[in-house]
């Protein structure tokens, strides 16, 4: 079966806590503030009236400036965020390659964390219980298959997440980003493996900075601003859009990386 992924008027509004305040020199006032004036709580639109559809051999880079919602919408297509308005349609097995540490269990064994996370991936028990060794071994901590998570460093969490994360081939693949932590000879381990992930993956989403790597993956791509679909086709046609983007407006101050 062909996959297919649709995004159909997506808005997303979030919750921002903002608290007073009234200059630089206010000095003692502003901690006592801080620690007995609760912060305004109000929602805020991140993203608007975001639309594009993609079919089996589509590759789509989301760019745009740090604050422009790139992996915001990544989220949204993920489901960590679920939309205010409109839907997400979508046929196929879905994975994502952000947080590759959200969801593990500090307190569980990396076995235990394996099968939760794998089964939380939508696989049955015995399929999550079937990759087991093969996460273990990619991620070269076979030794520590007993150990709580909380005893592993963060390279070796990261190793395991991205491990788990890989570790089946599915119809679409959704990214931020390409691995760039870790050892040398992981990183070049991991990358071979995104390499195959995505070649094999009917469809790829890809947010970066990297205009030569969404060159070589993509096809497609839209430029995001201000949490809004600004333009959507090719994707040379998009970065040269997303140039005189840039070029045209100075960038602003306090930009996030969402």
């Amino acid at each position: 079966m062909d996959a297919y992924l649709k995004a159909s008027n997506i808005g997303l509004d979030l919750p921002i806590y903002t608290q007073d305040q009234r200059g630089a020199r206010a000095g003692l006032n502003v901690l006592l503030r801080a620690a007995f004036q609760p912060p305004k709580r109000e929602m805020r639109r991140i993203l608007s009236d975001v639309n594009f559809e993609l079919h089996s051999g589509d590759r789509l880079a989301i760019i745009g400036r740090n604050g422009a919602g790139k992996s915001t919408l990544l989220k949204v297509l993920v489901g960590a965020y679920p939309p205010s308005t409109g839907a997400i349609e979508t046929s196929g097995s879905c994975q994502a390659l952000l947080n590759l540490s959200l969801g593990f269990n500090a307190e569980a064994t990396l076995v235990e964390n394996i099968l939760l996370r794998g089964i939380a991936m939508g696989l049955k028990p015995r399929d999550a219980s079937g990759i087991i060794n093969e996460v273990l071994a990619f991620s070269e901590l076979e030794r520590k298959a007993g150990h709580r998570l909380r005893t592993l460093s963060s390279g070796q969490r990261m190793r395991l997440g991205f491990a788990l994360a890989t570790a089946l081939q599915n119809d679409i693949l959704i990214m931020d980003e390409w691995i760039s932590a870790g050892d040398a000879a992981f990183v070049a381990k991991a990358k071979a493996r995104i390499h195959s992930r995505v070649n094999g993956a009917q469809i790829v989403v890809l947010a970066s900075h990297n205009s030569k790597l969404m060159r070589s993956v993509c096809n497609k791509g839209i430029v995001m601003e201000d949490g809004k679909v600004v333009a959507f086709g090719p994707v040379r046609k998009m970065l040269e859009k997303y140039n005189k983007i840039v070029l045209s407006t100075p960038s602003r101050p306090g930009d996030g990386g969402a």
